[in-house]
């Protein structure tokens, strides 16, 4: 697995606005520019230019993730589902359902959805039938405005990150974003965040885990990595989608208590980040909030309210002063 995740640096204007009614229920919600990843072979992020027959490669190659809704002549496509569902395809440049998919970190398809105001945030991972349409239950807890990102990697192809937003009626509050600190708890593990991301520059941030003030040497591997790392910046939630040093049975990487990754933030801001981790046969999610300074700035991180998960379909958690939509696996 590579030791560095690298960002393009990205742009501000975004072409077009998409428009768009689909069903999870009763979900509804428009077609949003989406982000996409830059990766290499290894599923880290590159810098390589890619034409997808609009004329907009470049302009693409520079975005960080979950910006577009279609790049390279794929599209993220919501389809109607019965209640307490969720269905989406990936079309190819004829318009087709792809149905052709790689293994990449022990899956096919992983699916991150995320409230605009970043009070909720799921990680599942659907299943295909054979016409290319993949579903899942519902990671939407409530209302709301999701961003819904599809990480995969197509047959034969290098892997991408598109994204698109679904509304979930209902009453909608928007919960303010809690102030960085260097510590979270999550179902009585204490995680700590240490490292200070500069933007345009490969930053090291290192997290610790411990469980009642004994460090965890033993976590388990999830997703080929004993951490699994998702960064989001606030405001428009561009995507980072990043992996820890070394690599489980590679015999050097420890099981804990500390992952270490190595990102790059593509701009000064305020980023959301959420740290996947197994332990006990259980994944549970550390959230975090971090500052990226211009120049000379620090980095810290906020705790979320306890919210353990299982491996089962996700559930509603709360999260205190952050509202009740949380985090779940599948």
């Amino acid at each position: 697995m590579n030791t560095a995740t690298k960002l393009s640096g990205f742009a501000l204007g975004l072409a077009a606005v998409f428009g768009a009614a689909y069903g999870v229920g009763q979900v509804t919600g428009p077609v949003a520019p989406t982000a996409e990843t830059r990766h290499d072979d290894t599923g880290h992020a590159g810098e390589t230019s890619h034409d997808d027959g609009t004329g907009h490669a470049d302009e693409a190659a520079h975005l960080p993730g979950g910006l577009l809704v279609s790049e390279r002549g794929h599209t993220l496509r919501p389809v109607a589902a019965p209640a307490g569902q969720f269905a989406f395809q990936i079309t190819g440049t004829d318009g087709a359902p792809v149905t052709a998919y790689e293994v990449a970190h022990d899956k096919r398809m992983h699916l991150i959805v995320a409230r605009r105001d970043l009070s909720g945030f799921r990680h599942v991972h659907p299943e295909m039938s054979p016409d290319g349409t993949w579903r899942v239950d519902s990671p939407l807890a409530g209302p709301g405005v999701w961003r819904v990102f599809a990480d995969f990697t197509p047959g034969g192809g290098e892997p991408l990150t598109l994204g698109v937003d679904v509304t979930v009626p209902g009453v909608l509050t928007d919960r303010p974003l809690p102030a960085p600190a260097t510590s979270t708890t999550v179902d009585g593990y204490t995680v700590t965040l240490a490292g200070t991301p500069q933007p345009g520059r490969t930053s090291e941030l290192t997290l610790t885990v411990s469980r009642d003030g004994v460090p965890v040497t033993d976590l388990e591997p999830y997703l080929g990595a004993y951490g699994h790392l998702v960064a989001l910046r606030q405001g428009d939630l561009a995507y980072l989608h990043v992996h820890p040093d070394g690599a489980p049975g590679d015999g050097r990487t420890r099981p804990g208590p500390e992952v270490t990754f190595f990102a790059e933030v593509p701009s000064a801001g305020t980023y959301r980040l959420f740290l996947d981790f197994q332990h006990d046969g259980v994944v549970r999610t550390a959230e975090f909030t971090i500052v990226a300074a211009a120049a000379g700035g620090t980095a810290t991180a906020v705790p979320a309210a306890p919210t353990p998960t299982g491996t089962s379909a996700p559930a509603p958690t709360g999260a205190a002063d952050h509202g009740t939509p949380g985090h779940g696996h599948d």
